[in-house]
């Protein structure tokens, strides 16, 4: 069974920047996906960041320049650097691993930009 915990969350104001880490515990096999997900108060949970074992990344256009998802093999750990916050950034970020016979998700890390 795999387990995803993250960490990094917290409190920074507009233009500043965060590093989210999601650590896995457990082994995949095979192919997968590992993502970052976020959900803002009233809204639905959407993708963020996507990175696949073969290294290709996928982005949101809301996050796309400011954003970059990279993994350590060696830690089974990935993160999701932020820069350039903004105030609709504000959500609870969750990480997401994806394979062919396994899915896990995070428990979540509140992110909140403000002045």
């Amino acid at each position: 069974q795999v387990q995803l915990v993250e960490s990094g969350g917290g409190l920074v104001q507009p233009g500043g920047s965060l590093r989210l880490s999601c650590t896995m515990s457990g082994s995949i096999f095979g192919l997968y996906t590992m993502a970052w997900h976020r959900q803002a108060p009233g809204k639905q949970r959407g993708l963020v960041a996507a990175l696949s074992s073969a290294g290709s990344t996928n982005y949101a256009d809301s996050v796309k320049g400011r954003f970059t998802i990279s993994r350590d093999n060696a830690k089974n750990t990935w993160y999701l650097q932020m820069n350039s916050l903004k105030p609709e950034d504000t959500a609870v970020y969750y990480c997401l691993v994806v394979g062919t016979d396994v899915s896990s998700w995070g428990q979540g890390t509140q992110v909140t930009v403000s002045s």
